[in-house]
């Protein structure tokens, strides 16, 4: 038996069902992602995740969210940030899809 590689999402299904929506579309889900920003920025500073990111941003920019620097900081936050707040923080994000009339079931009809 081999070990199954898990990635740092693999934890939880509501987590990674936001995850596959900011990389299958990206550009339609960019502006939830600016939000997102927006609301840790009220908690923490802008300096602080700006600092944040600066030490964990691409160095090569291989990773499929590393091409946006909006989706890059926003999975960069969520993969740092202990797991109750990364589930709430997922949940929340499905959330404000619904109440923009956004079916993110649908969206990830459309990608079958």
């Amino acid at each position: 038996m081999s070990p199954k590689y898990k990635r740092w999402y693999d934890h939880d299904p509501v987590l990674i069902q936001v995850i596959d929506l900011l990389k299958n579309y990206q550009d339609e889900l960019k502006a939830q992602a600016e939000v997102f920003l927006a609301k840790i920025e009220e908690k923490v500073s802008k300096e602080t995740i700006d600092r944040f990111y600066e030490m964990v941003k691409p160095v090569n920019g291989n990773r499929w969210y590393d091409k946006d620097p909006v989706i890059s900081k926003t999975v960069e936050l969520l993969r740092v940030v202990p797991p109750e707040i990364q589930k709430a923080a997922a949940e929340h994000f499905l959330k404000t899809l619904d109440e923009l009339g956004i079916d993110h079931n649908q969206v990830e009809k459309k990608e079958l």
